[in-house]
């Protein structure tokens, strides 16, 4: 194990996983704000031109990205906890299981009262398959990445020739109807939102097995790797590598997304599948795009204004994924506002912007006062099994 990671890695890193909450409250806020969202039916509120563009360049640019993302993180953020474990003289298996065991707590309440879309269940599970892989050579890692990656687009690939044999394997025509129950159900009262979330548990499993938890599996190993190699520690030693994932993420990732868009807002059904097939296949290299293009950045006199900015949301990630979830909750469900239904793509875009400004400034104030956001604090209580004063102390003359 190496020395000690340097604070200047945390803070770039906190950066990155601060803009990552931004792309997730994007597409997170899209399921909220409609009932059509993932049943293959057009949107009526995403029929404008306005609309259909902004419905573009979320599935483009957010959809099938931003998870990539914050999975890469999360791995690469696995290597700090084991340092951390480290410094501390304790035990790193039974403090991580505890770790993942309340993230997985965290989740379910998360999934059952605010959003079925929760992520933290499956990183908690998925956290122990990297647990059990942790000591593995690097490029044996790297390989069942790429085979986890190729292996979920030929899979997709597969059921849209299935369903272009026969198109009634994905047949819409109860979609409308399904749309609309889910719309009377997220408007109704506390309870009925509660019962569709448990519906939707049913529907969601066979998507999330064969699409997210795989590939997020595999940008766990890809984390960690990079974790391994502290690839994220500082810009100058790495910028030839980051410049060469930002050219992967313009070269193939791009057009990948593109195509992705077009088959997901204007052709549905079959090539909708396809679409997903190779955005699979080429959404990692747009995520790795992303990274180097915001690790360069960040080396520049705005980027490390901007990085400034984006950290203390990212030091305080889990409580601003689930901030976000509470606070788009009371927008559209019967929790506050009931505004489900009425949102189409180009506000929710516009207030996906405002929900993250104000979170950025908020994060900024809490962490001015408090060491940890909330859940961190409840989370490395449990973990360590001894609550840490949550207020910071303030230095005389503060």
């Amino acid at each position: 194990m190496q020395s000690p990671v340097p604070a200047q890695r945390q803070s770039l890193v906190d950066a990155l996983r601060g803009f990552a909450l931004f792309g997730i409250l994007v597409v997170n806020l899209v399921a909220f704000a409609s009932p059509y969202y993932g049943l293959g039916i057009p949107d009526p509120n995403a029929q404008s031109p306005a609309g259909q563009a902004a419905a573009l360049l979320i599935a483009g640019l957010f959809e099938t990205k931003f998870y990539l993302l914050f999975s890469f993180l999360f791995g690469y953020s696995f290597t700090l906890q084991m340092e951390s474990a480290q410094r501390a003289g304790a035990s790193f298996v039974p403090r991580i299981l505890r770790r993942l065991l309340g993230l997985w707590v965290i989740g379910l309440l998360h999934a059952l009262f605010l959003y079925h879309g929760d992520i933290l269940t499956t990183y908690a599970v998925l956290g122990l398959v990297l647990l059990l892989l942790r000591r593995q050579p690097d490029a044996r890692l790297c390989r069942w990445a790429l085979w986890l990656i190729l292996a979920t687009a030929l899979l997709w690939a597969g059921i849209g020739v299935l369903a272009n044999a026969d198109p009634m394997t994905i047949s819409t025509a109860d979609a409308p109807a399904r749309a609309a129950a889910a719309l009377a159900a997220y408007r109704g009262t506390a309870a009925t939102v509660v019962a569709q979330h448990l519906y939707e548990f049913t529907q969601v499993w066979a998507v999330l097995g064969l699409m997210q938890a795989p590939t997020a599996l595999a940008m766990f190993l890809l984390g960690l790797v990079a974790g391994k190699r502290r690839l994220l520690a500082q810009v100058s030693p790495q910028r030839r590598l980051f410049r060469r994932l930002l050219l992967a993420g313009v070269v193939i990732g791009l057009p990948g997304a593109a195509l992705y868009a077009w088959t997901s807002v204007k052709l549905m059904g079959v090539p909708e599948i396809f679409g997903l097939s190779l955005s699979l296949l080429t959404a990692p290299f747009l995520t790795a795009g992303y990274v180097g293009g915001m690790m360069l950045w960040f080396d520049t006199r705005r980027g490390r204004m901007l990085a400034d900015l984006l950290a203390p949301a990212g030091r305080m990630a889990l409580s601003n994924y689930v901030l976000q979830s509470l606070i788009c909750a009371l927008i559209f469900f019967a929790y506050g506002w009931r505004l489900m239904g009425q949102v189409g793509p180009l506000a929710g875009l516009g207030l996906a912007g405002l929900i993250f400004v104000a979170q950025l400034a908020c994060s900024r104030w809490w962490l001015h006062h408090f060491s940890y956001g909330p859940l961190e604090w409840l989370l490395r209580g449990f973990t360590n099994l001894r609550l840490s004063p949550l207020q910071r102390r303030q230095t005389p003359g503060h």
